[in-house]
């Protein structure tokens, strides 16, 4: 079975039983040239989650954050790999939405419930425990409220932009994976890869969703 077939697989079934981690690492190893150890990064996510000091949104920040120094590729926001679980991983860089996964499946390791929030234009991560708690993985694990979400998206959309407070409701794993899949097709575009538009295509039509053109994050 090739990845476009594990992936179509993987997220065929019920919402809930979707494994985030697996169909990220899916989708990276499907659209990237040289393919990714799939199993080799499940077991890198394991071995970060035992490394978190204590089971709590804050220990979780500090390990990522602090200790490992994951966070934002603002130097080169466009490049493929920031969208690549695997090399995220590695690399310790990344797009909004790709280190918001990487800190949610790390957290359902160690039991920090997290959703992920697909604000326009750039990506958070909500605290299922306190839903008023948001972090920005971009920015080294910012912790944001309300009005700093709000602040937060004028900053990318501009303050002329109308903020809604359904911008901050969390969105399911095929959403995460559909606007994961919208970064990369902009990717491809704008570096002319017809390779990775071609997978990127293959993987979108295992996916409900992928009509509309959703803004890098």
């Amino acid at each position: 079975m090739d990845d476009v077939a594990r992936f179509a697989a993987v997220v065929a079934g019920e919402e809930a039983s979707i494994r985030l981690d697996e169909a990220a690492l899916l989708l990276a190893s499907a659209t990237k040239p040289d393919g990714a150890d799939v199993d080799a990064a499940l077991a890198a996510l394991d071995a970060m989650a035992a490394e978190v000091p204590e089971p709590t949104l804050d220990g979780l920040r500090a390990l990522l954050f602090r200790d490992l120094g994951f966070g934002g590729n603002g130097d080169d926001y466009y490049d493929p790999a920031n969208s690549w679980l695997d090399d995220v991983i590695a690399r310790r860089v990344g797009l909004p939405i790709t280190l918001a996964v990487l800190m949610m499946e790390i957290g359902r390791r160690v039991g920090v419930p997290l959703s992920g929030v697909s604000m326009p234009g750039h990506f958070l991560v909500r605290d299922k425990v306190d839903p008023d708690v948001f972090v920005d993985p971009f920015a080294r694990g910012r912790v944001l409220d309300r009005a700093g979400c709000e602040a937060r998206f004028h900053a990318v959309q501009g303050p002329g932009s109308v903020f809604h407070e359904s911008f901050l409701e969390p969105v399911g794993k095929r959403a995460i994976l559909v606007r994961m899949l919208a970064n990369l097709e902009t990717v491809a575009g704008m570096h002319g890869d017809l390779h990775l538009l071609q997978r990127v295509f293959a993987l979108q039509a295992t996916l409900p969703g992928t009509a509309a053109s959703i803004r890098m994050n």
